[in-house]
């Protein structure tokens, strides 16, 4: 559980230094994922509750610290949808997709999941023409932060093993 709270909390970390990190896209409000290392960390060390948990625990913690609660339901649903798909990738598709495919197909999932929540709060489906250029985006920052993700992972299992914790 400690483990886990300090995964939300850098989470957190990342999540706060990322929004002040300016972003050279044209698509306004494209991040680069950089707190989505964490959540994907977490799915493969602990599993899915426990990086579903982290996920949202970081989206609330995230809210609190900066006031931006009407960014709460995006990021939330965006957490949880990425959370499932990048599981399902993970469980039934590491054979097929390295980290780098899983954080992809999680990118991707966030996009979508934000844009569907956009669309549905201002009752406008156009919302959706804003979906092909955000996903080229998806894409790079999904590649980035899985291959994060692979050299973090290895170093963190190596040095977890080290002091006696088991992720089983």
């Amino acid at each position: 559980m400690l483990f886990l709270a300090l995964l939300v909390s850098m989470g957190l970390a990342l999540s706060i230094i990322e929004s002040f990190i300016p972003v050279p896209f044209i698509i306004p409000g494209a991040k680069l994922g950089l707190s989505n290392i964490v959540i994907l960390i977490t799915l493969v060390l602990f599993g899915f509750k426990e990086a579903l948990i982290v996920g949202i625990l970081k989206s609330i913690a995230f809210v609190l610290s900066t006031g931006s609660v009407s960014s709460l339901i995006y990021s939330l649903l965006g957490s949880v949808f990425s959370c499932l798909i990048m599981y399902f990738v993970y469980k039934y598709f590491s054979n097929i997709f390295s980290l780098i495919g899983v954080s992809i197909f999680g990118a991707v999932a966030h996009n979508v999941s934000q844009v569907a929540v956009a669309s549905l709060i201002m009752n406008n489906f156009k919302v959706f023409s804003y979906l092909p250029p955000l996903l080229p985006v998806s894409l790079l920052t999904g590649y980035f932060v899985g291959l994060s993700s692979i050299y973090i992972n290895k170093n963190l299992e190596k040095n977890l093993k080290k002091i006696g914790i088991n992720r089983d």
